[in-house]
């Protein structure tokens, strides 16, 4: 059984027309729609790489420092009816390390299982969107 836990806050502000910024108290994001800026879709997309990155860093860098570590989110916006919505997500991993050396080899060998691991188990962002996930809107 899922044991609960407690995010903290993240709250936004407006910054300027179509420009905000989300902090949990500690660190700050702008995003919004304009130049220079993510867009909230962008945000989740990277959510989502940033999440399974995280779990596939941690265990692989105890062992060695990575030659190459990037992923890429790609997917079709699909905007009308019946709804505004993401389909055909791919999230993909480059991580590779030096396999000239034991730690090496066995950081490289640990990528596969980790990715699908993240993927089908410990990724919050990855696990939210799969799921039906009821979202509660409150105007005060």
């Amino acid at each position: 059984m899922a044991k609960p836990r407690t995010y903290p806050h993240v709250e936004l502000t407006r910054v300027d027309q179509q420009h905000y910024r989300a902090s949990n108290g500690e660190t700050t994001v702008d995003f919004g729609q304009g130049e220079g800026l993510f867009t909230p879709v962008q945000l989740l997309m990277a959510a989502l790489a940033g999440c399974s990155a995280i779990d596939v860093d941690v265990a692989t860098s105890r062992h060695a420092e990575p030659t190459e570590f990037s992923a890429a989110v790609d997917a079709t916006y699909l905007h009308g009816e019946p709804d505004n919505h993401l389909e055909d997500v791919t999230l993909t991993f480059n991580v590779h390390f030096n396999t000239d050396d034991e730690e090496g080899r066995r950081a490289q060998n640990m990528v596969d299982k980790l990715v699908k691991l993240s993927h089908d188990r410990d990724c919050t962002v990855a696990r939210t969107l799969m799921r039906e996930t009821p979202v509660e809107v409150v105007v005060k």
